[in-house]
């Protein structure tokens, strides 16, 4: 009689061979993943918690130190100490304010850019306007310009030092950024004798009125105080300015004739004295328009930017 019953299963062997079908769809890879899964967790939190300490570790930064005030001095009486301290503050890039004979200035060493971006701002005066340099005597001109105009080195022998400032070429490869000058850089020898011997031992300086871009330039140490603060490190006060009337300024980059950029303390008329070409290149001013007697509004008064000392 034939046996009806199956021959039993061998368990060993399914075991086997669900064993190694793991290794494509079964049991164990859903195992590995799953603890690849873990894994990846624990690392992530691990990487979170480390962030986060750092981030609580990292301190905050701290606000920038107050300036300290700025200095004062009498040139009359304290000449050595305010040259001294003059010197000592433009070597150390801050801006200093100085008497000229014009209007008082602000100056920065004129070879540092950011020196100049620090009188900028301390005039909250955009790169759009960049400020003049002084030097001390006209022979010194020479390693700011390309070259210098038999007229523009006529009024330059007549007028300086004085209250004439010449717009040349800036000489090639020369490290200075004054703002957006467009290859040109205005140049004056002031008449003022303890403003020269401070240029002849810092070098050019840049300078611009002592004043707030848009208010009035000062003619006394107490205006520039007022609208500047301690936004500069130095004052140095010499009394008040013969006046508030502004350098003239003549352009040769256009034409080697020169062309009157700004009236000033020196006319055209005198101009024309030494330079008798130098065109009037203003735009006239319009007409102003006639007013009936119907209007109880007073005009809108307006003032020009101040100018640079």
């Amino acid at each position: 009689m034939t046996d009806q019953h199956p021959e039993p299963t061998d368990p060993v062997r399914i075991t086997l061979e669900g064993d190694a079908g793991a290794d494509d769809s079964g049991v164990g890879e859903l195992e590995e993943i799953e603890a690849l899964d873990q894994v990846g967790e624990v690392d992530q939190i691990e990487a979170l918690d480390t962030t986060e300490e750092a981030e609580a570790e990292e301190p905050e930064a701290e606000p920038a130190p107050p300036r300290p005030p700025a200095q004062y001095f009498d040139v009359t009486t304290q000449y050595d100490e305010a040259l001294a301290a003059a010197v000592a503050a433009i070597r150390a890039g801050e801006s200093i304010v100085l008497p000229t004979d014009t209007v008082y200035g602000i100056g920065a060493n004129a070879l540092s850019a950011t020196a100049v971006q620090g009188l900028l701002d301390a005039k909250q005066r955009g790169r759009d306007m960049p400020p003049p340099v002084l030097i001390a005597d006209a022979a010194s001109l020479g390693s700011l310009v390309q070259f210098v105009d038999e007229d523009a080195r006529a009024l330059a022998d007549r007028f300086w030092p004085g209250a004439l400032t010449l717009v040349l070429r800036m000489q090639e490869g020369l490290r200075i950024d004054l703002g957006e000058t467009r290859g040109t850089i205005a140049v004056r020898v002031p008449d003022h004798e303890f403003t020269r011997a401070l240029l002849r031992r810092t070098g050019p300086l840049a300078v611009s009125s002592a004043n707030v871009s848009g208010q009035p330039a000062s003619t006394d140490i107490a205006g520039a105080r007022e609208q500047l603060g301690d936004a500069v490190a130095v004052y140095l006060d010499a009394g008040p300015t013969p006046g508030s009337m502004p350098s003239t300024i003549v352009d040769f980059t256009v034409s080697t004739l020169g062309s009157l950029l700004r009236p000033g303390a020196i006319s055209l008329d005198e101009l024309h004295e030494v330079a008798k070409f130098v065109q009037d290149e203003r735009e006239p001013e319009p007409e102003p328009e006639p007013t009936s007697e119907a209007d109880d509004e007073p005009a809108e008064e307006t003032r020009e930017t101040p100018p640079d000392a």
